[in-house]
């Protein structure tokens, strides 16, 4: 069994310059390089062999989720490792058929399996996110990181400006925010733009919160929520901002949350489509689906790009700020490790130590997968129009973007 793992993992240890040490369950170790190690991975029983030996990747994350495996050093080093090694291939195997199998269990095709795949994530509390995320608009979607930025709290800011700016949002205006989250951008778009927001969300605890805050402020005349699924966006707008959502729309739903975008939309608006998509067409990653994001599905920029061409929307502009989610992500798992034991504290069934190592892995694995010069997935940002675009009513350079 050790030997097999051995032979497993020194396919991937000379394709990176990251120093990393192996200790297996008989007590046998590996180096790939000569110096100081940067994190020592440990197998602790025969059963975390086998399992990355069945599931690869996958079986090794699983095996640390459930204490089978540990890491000491370096957490990020080893996600570092893993993308320059081409360790995490796109699902193929048994990895593919857990997938298949986790479609058609959890796929967001019926609105209530969707609803409940959201709550399974977003409905954790206001209280966790509270913790680790920015204040007080508590953006949950990837930052602007602009030369001189000091903090997630600018860096957000920066995104909703940037947002703002790209959809030329004006005073009196109208827009729907899909996929609101806590109402930061509605908040924002309000105070700093004079434009009146919807809300649409899925996840019931979301929207509960974000109505009694909207109370609190005094400001149910200009800003309300909705409580309802993407592909049932209630009325027209001016304007439509989706900051993070598309990643929810499922397999086989790209195409009609698209739309739905596109019916939202009054003839001649403007909207925003900022989503993590691939750059081509292939599954999205299981142990993301499985463990942390039910139903999610990472879809291609080139398939999303057809959709909007199918549902009569031109693409104004596309930017792509991957490098942007890598900061991001970066100070969420830095201040989540920090403030671990106040998370646990909220309670300790539900954030227990499968959970703390399941979101460590997500929020450090994708900080290094959206930093990786090897990866295929990234963070765009298309602007769109209902009809064309004319000189009078979208600038002819981004300029305007950075006055």
């Amino acid at each position: 069994m050790t030997s097999s793992t051995r032979k497993y993992l020194s396919r991937f240890a000379h394709a990176t310059r990251v120093c990393f040490r192996v200790v297996f369950s008989d007590g046998s170790d590996f180096r790939n390089h000569e110096g100081e190690p940067a994190f020592t991975l440990i197998f602790k029983n025969r059963r975390a062999e086998l399992r990355t030996l069945a599931f690869g990747h996958v079986g090794l994350l699983e095996s640390y989720f459930c204490g089978d495996a540990d890491v000491d050093g370096d957490f990020a080093a080893a996600f570092r490792m893993a993308m320059d090694s081409g360790m995490a291939p796109p699902p193929s195997g048994l990895l593919k058929l857990r997938n298949a199998w986790h479609e058609l269990r959890f796929g967001n095709g019926s609105i209530a399996q969707a609803k409940a795949n959201a709550r399974f994530h977003y409905g954790l509390g206001a209280d966790f996110y509270k913790l680790w995320l920015d204040l007080p608009a508590m953006m949950y979607t990837c930052a602007y990181w602009k030369e001189g930025t000091q903090s997630v709290e600018e860096a957000q800011r920066n995104k909703m400006d940037h947002v703002a700016k790209k959809i030329r949002l004006s005073p009196g205006e109208s827009f729907v925010d899909i996929g609101c989250g806590f109402g930061g951008f509605m908040f924002h778009a309000l105070e700093h733009y004079g434009a009146h927001g919807t809300g649409v969300n899925t996840t019931t605890e979301q929207v509960d919160w974000l109505r009694g805050e909207i109370a609190q402020r005094g400001l149910a005349d200009k800003l309300k929520v909705v409580e309802a699924d993407f592909r049932e966006i209630p009325g027209q707008y001016d304007k439509v901002v989706s900051i993070g959502t598309l990643e929810h729309a499922g397999r086989d739903q790209l195409f009609d949350v698209v739309r739905a975008h596109a019916n939202a939309l009054k003839r001649g608006g403007l909207g925003m489509l900022h989503f993590i998509g691939h750059e081509g067409v292939f599954d999205t990653e299981f142990y993301i689906r499985k463990h942390i994001f039910p139903g999610g599905w990472i879809p291609g920029l080139s398939e999303t790009l057809a959709a909007m061409d199918a549902c009569g929307l031109e693409v104004v502009d596309v930017e792509n700020l991957r490098r942007h989610y890598a900061l991001t992500l970066d100070e969420w798992a830095t201040r989540f490790d920090a403030r671990w034991d106040e998370i646990h504290a909220l309670d300790p069934r539900k954030f227990d130590e499968a959970f703390r190592r399941k979101w460590r892995t997500y929020l450090w694995s994708c900080a290094e997968m959206f930093r990786s010069p090897n990866s295929r997935t990234h963070l765009f940002q298309i602007v769109f129009s209902k009809g064309n675009v004319s000189t009078d009513s979208y600038p002819m350079s981004r300029g305007f973007l950075y006055s």
